[in-house]
């Protein structure tokens, strides 16, 4: 047992340096809510299609129109680290469908070096040269990246993954997100450290419009290279935005169970869209930092949940900050269908 501390203290300590080296906003934003409730894609539907997980803001909703409507000024609290960041942070649930059909949901793990409720870990990375700036996103931006309906990996987006865990402590930690034996398609195999989805954001910005019709066509990647590489942004896109990306950590080892997979050995898990395959998984995001805030970390190349040029809250602040289903709903325990009653697809 104090082997394992010692291997988890030392693995939070790299990834620290490692954010830190990379200079990178690392927080964790804890459960605010798990309901059926899009904002961006179903604006107003109550309930929305698909269940997702959320953290940030208190004034999540089912509408919340650009611009008009200041996630600052309606919220009263935020399940984030930085206490003046009330954006909104969503993705899909994971669940696990047994033998005899039922699906349970699949509960989220704290990220290394980060303390939570459940939720995901949310990264805002300036340039990697360590001298560029990039432009913090405007009151009512908004983006989604990722397809529900996909099953396969064509015309899937950039960096969007799986990795399979041996270990909850993350060793062998496996390298950069979307290299080495990560997936795009969920693991085939039973991870007994958990499965983490990694979902990257573009990275360019056209400069004017804070959302468009699919919530995508507003921004861009890069013509050239990648933003890692400092890949220029197209003429059509010229601003350039920080990276935004998401970790969230399935706790699969309640599930590492045989006799309880399918007979054939196929991977069992799902997503709630009705995903069997992985490949429709994707993130939304909805800005909401105080005035500029967001802006001066960046420029101060802050590391990490702890940052001079931003105000904090602990973990307890941050997990009480919790909202009620707006259409209850069942999502715990065994389920006889997906919320929605979605079918579950492969193709």
């Amino acid at each position: 047992m104090q082997w394992r501390s010692l291997t988890a203290l030392l693995v939070a300590l790299l990834l620290a340096q490692d954010a830190a080296a990379q200079q990178m906003l690392r927080f964790s934003c804890s459960k605010l809510t798990i309901e059926r409730l899009d904002p961006l894609v179903e604006p107003g539907n109550l309930p929305s299609a698909h269940m997702h997980q959320v953290g940030g803001g208190n004034s999540f909703r089912a509408s919340m129109a650009p611009v008009d409507f200041d996630p600052v000024r309606e919220s009263t609290c935020t399940s984030c680290s930085f206490s003046e960041d009330f954006s909104n942070y969503w993705t899909a649930n994971l669940f696990f469908r047994a033998r005899n059909g039922t699906l349970k949901r699949v509960p989220q793990l704290v990220n290394m070096g980060l303390q939570a409720d459940g939720g995901l870990t949310v990264y805002y990375i300036p340039p990697y040269d360590g001298k560029s700036n990039v432009t913090a996103f405007a009151p009512g931006f908004r983006m989604l990246v990722g397809d529900p309906m996909l099953r396969s990996g064509e015309n899937q987006q950039r960096q969007l993954c799986h990795r399979c865990f041996s270990t909850v402590n993350q060793v062998p930690f496996g390298g950069a997100p979307c290299t080495g034996d990560d997936t795009a398609a969920l693991p085939s195999k039973m991870c007994t450290g958990g499965i983490r989805t990694t979902i990257t954001f573009p990275t360019c910005w056209d400069g004017v419009n804070v959302d468009s019709p699919d919530h995508r066509s507003h921004v861009a990647y890069p013509e050239s290279g990648s933003f890692e590489s400092g890949g220029p942004c197209p003429a059509s896109h010229p601003v350039k935005l920080p990276q935004l990306m998401y970790e969230v950590i399935w706790d699969t080892r309640y599930f590492n169970d045989p006799d309880i997979w399918p007979e054939d050995g196929s991977q069992p898990f799902v997503y709630s869209m009705g995903d069997g395959t992985g490949f429709g998984q994707h993130g939304d995001y909805l800005f909401g930092w105080k005035d500029d805030a967001l802006q001066r970390a960046l420029d101060a190349r802050c590391s990490n949940d702890k940052c001079s040029e931003l105000k904090s809250q602990t973990a307890d602040e941050a997990t009480r900050c919790t909202i009620n289903q707006t259409v209850p709903e069942p999502y715990e325990g065994w389920l006889p269908e997906l919320p929605g009653n979605w079918t579950i697809t492969y193709a």
